[in-house]
């Protein structure tokens, strides 16, 4: 009768990977009964259990038989009756060496023998000596779906806890170990990203049947989600960028449902480093397209450059950063750097007066730029609707005729309407204003310039320095065609297209600059899919490196792009993988929203505590993280799974595309 009871259990899990337990176990029976210690995966009893842990007490021929036992490495706990009951295991981790109850008398044997210079053991002591025990963390359960017979589940409990002589251990072997990692990881869309390694050390790691045991991930779990990167720079979190990103694009190459948007600001995603180093674009020519700064000379790329005309209030600032920035200090520099120029949207809110006021101030930045060398489409300006506004247009600051006769005397010439003209106009007022020791009233009858306009007059004509000439040297950000990328890559995005944004050669302005720029479009486009039931299952996927920048700590303005990319992208379908060396860099609101994570070396407990604060699985592994330095060896978290898998990720490395 009990075999047609374990022949109905059997089948219906027949289908199930959790056989694949039973199947182990049987085997170790057998092992057993035929004294193959050699092939016997075997390491102890339990000492001790609970909920959150268990000591085990084991022996060190059973370590040494099974190629030792790391910390961080899996163990399996069964029951001691393990055939009467249904499939099931409890998943181990080790932790630590633990005190035994002997452990007092062992080190007294200990002393003993050092003190009599190590005579040879009696084979009673020898045995006893042997014996020792390891504190696991207890991280959950392997068993058939109870809804569904063929499917593995796991959970991050137990469903009950007996008397510690009622379990045996085991170290498990490859295919358990294979079910293990990969066993509850989404089927669709799966990437090989590396293997398991369970410790740095390679010192007998043949031995070990954790070497031969791929570690997969679905991109599933990585469409409209958060992905962090941690670890010190050198070790390998770009490597693993790359392998997400090229897993994407393979996973998607018929559905084409994911965009990905790549802020590149090494360069090293869109250009080979060498001819046995290919980029992600060289590898993709034909899914992947680079904007460029700089045109390099072997990357195909089309133009990421600013308009500074059109973009007057951003760009403005940027100038003013990027004199700074190149040690520029004078007075007349600094305050042309303060002035703060209106955008478009508050210059809608303006009264008449106000409005003619904010367009004469833009018209004097752009007589600089003019002056510094920068080309304009001066058809185009003419037609941008906020630099009109009654007889003031966009090329016209039309000053009264009362008081261009104060300025020019008899002699008053013609408007001339375009940005030579106003330069003109503009150097004709700065004189009458100086020849007047700078009394506007005296000049022109009246306060015709306000504070911001005369800091701007004097930067444009200095009394003495180098004025616009100076921003000469900033003229390759600029093109006078520049505003369309922004339209540009959003429809490549939406044809599932990698676009990379090679940033090398910008500073930290620029780069913000682009990456606000694009990022809001991002925001605005999966927004208004969201709100027409556009959506589909269409993505886009953001990577920022160096994140601390864009998602601080403290971030003042919880309404910023980035801040809700943080709470809302995964509603709009916007995921993100974002890089950076320490976790107590980045907002928390963030790292409470992100789902994955890859974590490398980190170099102080402050930062292993600011990872475990904010994700629990981490607890255990701190040390681990703290003391691992190979470049590639990352602690992994993913949706698909519930504890920490340890992987050496492989080595991007794929052939250049045709």
């Amino acid at each position: 009768m009990a075999s047609i009871v374990d022949l109905v259990d059997n089948s219906s899990i027949q289908n199930n990977p959790i056989r694949k337990v039973k199947e182990f176990i049987d085997k170790q029976n057998q092992y057993k009964s035929i004294g193959d210690v050699e092939h016997w995966r075997f390491v102890g009893y339990v000492l001790d259990i609970s909920y959150e842990s268990a000591q085990i007490i084991t022996n060190d021929t059973y370590k040494i038989a099974v190629g030792g036992i790391p910390r961080g490495s899996f163990l399996i706990l069964v029951p001691a009756n393990f055939d009467k009951v249904q499939p099931h295991f409890t998943l181990l981790r080790v932790k630590e060496i633990c005190a035994t109850p002997l452990s007092q008398q062992v080190q007294q044997t200990y002393f003993e023998m050092h003190k009599r210079s190590m005579p040879e053991l009696d084979i009673w002591t020898q045995a006893d000596l042997q014996w020792g025990s390891l504190r696991c963390d207890t991280l959950g359960m392997f068993y058939a779906d109870p809804n569904n017979v063929n499917k593995l589940a796991f959970s991050g409990d137990v469903n009950n806890v007996v008397s510690a002589h009622r379990y045996e251990v085991y170290a498990p072997d490859e295919e358990l170990l294979n079910l293990i990692v990969n066993g509850t990881v989404k089927n669709e869309l799966q990437e090989e990203i590396g293997h398991l390694r369970t410790m740095e050390c390679m010192f007998g790691v043949n031995r070990q049947e954790s070497g031969n045991i791929p570690v997969k991930i679905s991109m599933r779990d990585f469409m409209g989600c958060r992905t962090a990167m941690f670890g010190k720079t050198r070790l390998g979190k770009s490597n693993v960028v790359k392998l997400i990103a090229q897993g994407m694009l393979d996973a998607t190459k018929e559905t084409k449902n994911v965009g990905q948007l790549i802020f590149d600001i090494n360069g090293e995603y869109a250009n080979d480093s060498d001819q046995d180093n290919v980029s992600l674009r060289s590898a993709n020519p034909e899914r992947c397209e680079v904007y460029a700064l700089t045109q390099r000379p072997n990357t195909p790329s089309k133009q990421l450059k600013l308009n500074f005309y059109e973009n007057a209030s951003s760009c403005k600032d940027i100038l003013g950063t990027l004199l700074s920035n190149a040690g520029r200090s004078a007075i007349y520099v600094t305050s042309f750097a303060s002035v703060v120029l209106p955008t478009p949207e508050e210059m809608d809110e303006m009264d008449m007066r106000e409005k003619i006021h904010a367009i004469r101030r833009i018209q004097i930045y752009w007589a600089i730029l003019r002056e510094a060398g920068f080309s304009a489409d001066e058809g185009k300006l003419r037609t941008l609707r906020f630099m009109n506004t009654n007889n003031v247009k966009a090329l016209d600051p039309h000053f009264s005729d009362e008081i261009r006769k104060k300025v020019y005397g008899s002699s008053v010439p013609d408007r001339v309407p375009s940005l030579e003209g106003m330069v003109d106009e503009f150097r004709e007022f700065m004189r009458c204003y100086r020849e007047n020791n700078e009394d506007q009233k005296a000049a022109f009858g009246k306060e015709v310039f306000e504070k911001d306009d005369i800091l701007l007059l004097e930067f444009l004509f200095p009394k003495s320095g180098r004025g616009p000439a100076m921003l000469s040297q900033f003229k390759m950000y600029h093109s006078e065609k520049a505003g369309d990328f922004v339209k540009d890559i959003i429809a490549s995005l939406n044809d599932g297209k990698t676009v990379i944004l090679d940033l090398g050669n910008a500073n930290d302005s620029i780069r913000q600059y682009f990456s606000d720029l694009l990022s809001m479009a991002v925001f605005r486009e999966q927004e208004t899919k969201f709100v027409s039931n556009g959506l589909g299952d269409n993505y886009i996927e953001l990577y920022f490196e160096e994140a601390h920048n864009l998602f601080p700590p403290h971030a003042k303005d919880n309404k910023d792009v980035y801040s809700r990319f943080a709470k809302e992208g995964a509603k709009f379908h916007i995921g993100m993988v974002y890089s950076t060396q320490s976790p107590s860099t980045i907002s928390q609101e963030l790292l409470v929203q992100t789902e994955n994570f890859f974590v490398g070396h980190l170099a102080s407990t402050s930062e292993t505590s600011a990872l475990t604060k904010t994700q629990i699985a981490f607890d255990g592994v701190e040390e681990d993280i703290l003391r691992a330095k190979t470049p590639g060896y990352m602690r992994m978290l993913t949706m698909s799974n519930r504890f920490i898998i340890p992987v050496q990720a492989k080595l991007y490395s794929p052939k250049r595309g045709e």
